[in-house]
């Protein structure tokens, strides 16, 4: 069925399309205000699951094979994992970083709504690296490892976009200005993966250390950022089978895709 559909447009689609569905996600704001925790929580965990599977199967286990295979190759891989775990981990500690889902600080108004914009800062912050992990997926020697990078970011980034426009609108933001600020968010990553599918193209002599550093970069995501907060209020249970559900659908279409 892929092969149906022309490489290019798939690659373009798939640079652009995760970052707009931030967008999508917060198009609920139009008709509702009351999106329960535990439906958050459930939605974030599959992605988290999406984008565990296609970290495994889509950027490392290609990375080793790139990297040659055996010992050499799982070294290199693991290098590439850590050094892209570590570029995280600075870009983490040295931006502004919020967790909230749905989380509201007590007393001051004031504080609540900077709070709400730290973690708006946040979102678009590391939005740029995981735009960078689509667009090294896309950049390799198969444009289906990139499906599922983009698929799992993609879907990863629409509950985070409802989050945003829930919390502005109850700070009092229209409707309209809290859905474009959603949306916002997530343009930065199609730059990033614009910026990661060249990078493979002008090093493409190594593009296993770079697709380990891609994984790595979302491994952290996912274990520091996305998994904890579905893990924090009191729905840790539902969630976890949430990431087990989407492990297993994304494990299935990368099998398909490829």
């Amino acid at each position: 069925m892929m092969k149906n559909i022309d490489p290019f447009l798939l690659t373009i689609l798939g640079l652009i399309v995760p970052g707009l569905l931030t967008g999508v996600g917060a198009i609920p704001v139009f008709f509702t205000r009351n999106v329960s925790q535990g439906k958050l929580d459930v939605f974030l965990g599959t992605a988290a699951g999406v984008m565990l599977s296609a970290t495994c199967f889509s950027l490392i286990l290609p990375s080793i094979e790139e990297n040659g295979g055996g010992f050499r190759g799982v070294l290199i891989t693991s290098l590439g994992i850590f050094a892209g775990a570590v570029f995280l981990d600075l870009i983490d500690k040295y931006s502004p970083h919020e967790h909230l889902l749905d989380k509201r600080v007590e007393g001051n108004p004031s504080d609540s709504l900077k709070k709400i914009w730290l973690f708006v800062i946040a979102i678009t912050i590391h939005n740029f690296p995981e735009g960078m992990a689509t667009g090294v997926g896309f950049g390799g020697d198969s444009v289906a490892n990139g499906l599922p990078i983009a698929i799992g970011i993609g879907l990863q980034n629409m509950p985070e976009g409802l989050a945003v426009a829930l919390s502005l609108v109850r700070e009092n933001y229209t409707v309209k200005k809290a859905f474009l600020i959603a949306l916002f968010t997530g343009l930065v990553e199609p730059i990033g993966a614009f910026l990661g599918y060249g990078l493979v193209t002008w090093f493409s002599p190594i593009l296993g250390f770079i697709l380990a550093f891609a994984g790595g970069a979302m491994l952290f995501v996912i274990s520091d950022e996305i998994i904890p907060e579905t893990h924090s209020n009191g729905y840790e249970r539902q969630a976890t089978y949430g990431i087990i559900i989407g492990f297993i659908i994304m494990m299935i279409l990368d099998v398909a895709l490829g």
